[in-house]
C-alpha cells in the first residue's frame, strides 16, 4: 500500500496523531477512536494493523498490553516527496512570520503609527 493511501483514510491520520503524543496502549487508541468515529475495537484493530504493516507503527508487547509508537521513517519518505512543493508555501509562511514580528514589535513599541500632528 503507498504511503498516500495509508494517510489517506481520516481514521489511520487520527491514531497516527494519538501515537505522535507518546506511546498508547491498543486500547487507549481503540478508546478514543471508538468515541471520535464509532468504530467497533475488531476495526480500530485493523487500522493499527494497517499502520504496523506498512510501517508507520511499531508495537511492543509489555506483560499483557501491546504499546503502538510512530515510526518516523515511512514519514521521512512524505517529507522528501513534499519538498518538491514547499516552494509554493514557503515564501508566504515566510512573509507572515516577518508581519507578525513587524506587529509585535509595533505592540511593544507602543504603536507609534500615528502621524505626529507637531502639537505638545
Amino acid at each position: 500500500m503507498h504511503a498516500f493511501e495509508v494517510l489517506g483514510d481520516p481514521v489511520r491520520r487520527r491514531i497516527l496523531e494519538l501515537l505522535a503524543e507518546g506511546e498508547r496502549t491498543s486500547g487507549s487508541v481503540s478508546e478514543v477512536i471508538r468515541a471520535e468515529f464509532g468504530i467497533s475495537q475488531p476495526g480500530v484493530s485493523q487500522h493499527l494493523k494497517v499502520l504496523r504493516e506498512n510501517g508507520f507503527a511499531t508495537v511492543r508487547p509489555e506483560g499483557t498490553r501491546r504499546l503502538y509508537a510512530v515510526n518516523s521513517e515511512p514519514l521521512r519518505d512524505i517529507d522528501v516527496w513534499l519538498d518538491r512543493f514547499r516552494r509554493f508555501w514557503t515564501p508566504h509562511l515566510d512573509a507572515l512570520a516577518t508581519e507578525l514580528a513587524r506587529g509585535k514589535r509595533e505592540r511593544r513599541e507602543g504603536r507609534r503609527d500615528v502621524p505626529d500632528s507637531g502639537e505638545p
